[in-house]
């Protein structure tokens, strides 16, 4: 018996690729794995995070929303200033968990910061 997939159940699972691809974009930048540490210990404003990792502020805003688009982290006002969190800590601990144990095999050689070289017949 074939299974004949709906207009409707083809773009559900579009925007679920779209969004699987946006978490995967956000934990791919060792920056922004590097403000998820720190975000494990508790709120954070971006002023601490600048001098914790000793980077630009606007650096580390353009992080923090990229991980926000995510929804990994979460931003609440107190008065002036804004304070990050993380969201689904345990979640987001799993993931890292599996992660590692996926690509420890292969991640010794990969040089994540090189393109990569486009194989024959791609384009």
């Amino acid at each position: 018996m074939a299974i004949i997939e709906s207009q409707i159940d083809a773009t559900e699972e579009a925007q679920q690729r779209l969004q699987l691809a946006a978490l995967f974009h956000a934990l791919a930048d060792p920056t922004r794995l590097l403000i998820l540490e720190h975000l494990k210990t508790g709120e954070h404003k971006v002023k601490d995070l600048t001098e914790h990792l000793g980077l630009a502020q606007s650096t580390v805003s353009a992080h923090l929303s990229c991980l926000k688009d995510s929804d990994l982290v979460s931003v609440r006002s107190q008065g002036r200033a804004s304070l990050y969190s993380l969201n689904h800590a345990q979640d987001l601990a799993a993931v890292q968990d599996q992660a590692l144990r996926l690509g420890r095999p292969a991640n010794q050689n990969h040089r994540w910061h090189e393109g990569h070289p486009i194989a024959d017949g791609e384009a």
